[in-house]
């Protein structure tokens, strides 16, 4: 009886080898320059990191030291250009754009102009501060409200105040405080079931604040007892 061998050609063995072998003859190029471009974003990034974004970072905030001196000395056009040697906070701010303290930079340029009673600019600055600390953001729109209010823009103002007053509930003396403010701002448009409201609030979350001692008596004047 005759043996019959068949022959197996590698070209029909469809194992992981041949196959990738496959793939590679056909899409070696695109492979190779998809590789080339991940290798580049990443490298990119942590060379951005560690050797840009890093140095500048530190270079911020050595050079916010003067001018947070000069901001703490009411001295606030110094504190936003600079003297002859120091960066003031707009310099800060176009120099190492990016960097956190070029982000702070921009709060203390808003409370300077604030300062100087330059409203609109300091709306400009104030409005593209951000940060994750509640409080430190309560503050900033509640100086958006001062300066809005300034403006006689009530509408704005009525909205930043009551972001400034709702955004850290646990805080019994900048909430109420800037809720209040916006159910004056409230009254003084003729809204008083708007203003009864921001009083209703500080009486509710906060009667022992300073503004909570009183507040009956707005609240009466508006005749939310009847």
């Amino acid at each position: 009886m005759t043996e019959i061998k068949k022959t197996l050609h590698v070209e029909d063995e469809k194992t992981p080898f041949t196959q990738f072998e496959k793939y590679w003859s056909k899409y070696r190029k695109q492979t190779i320059y998809a590789l080339a471009v991940i290798v580049l974003l990443v490298g990119g990034f942590f060379g951005y990191k560690y050797f840009v974004q890093g140095p500048n970072e530190k270079k911020a905030t050595e050079a916010m030291f003067r001018a947070e001196e000069y901001f703490r000395m009411d001295s606030a056009r110094l504190a936003l250009q600079g003297d002859n040697i120091n960066a003031g906070f707009l310099k800060i701010m176009s120099k190492y754009g990016g960097t956190k303290a070029a982000n702070l930079a921009g709060f203390y340029a808003g409370c300077s102009y604030m300062k100087l009673g330059d409203y609109n600019n300091a709306i400009k600055y104030l409005k593209d501060f951000s940060t994750s600390a509640s409080q430190v953001q309560a503050r900033t729109f509640g100086l958006l409200g001062d300066a809005y209010s300034e403006l006689n823009k009530k509408e704005d103002a009525v909205t930043a105040y009551k972001k400034a007053g709702t955004i850290s509930e646990k805080d019994d003396l900048i909430s109420p405080e800037y809720l209040f403010r916006a159910g004056y701002l409230y009254e003084s448009m003729g809204k008083n079931k708007e203003a009864i409201e921001m009083y209703q609030l500080i009486k509710e979350k906060y009667p022992n604040s300073q503004r909570g001692f009183d507040i009956d008596r707005y609240l009466a004047r508006l005749g939310a007892f009847q």
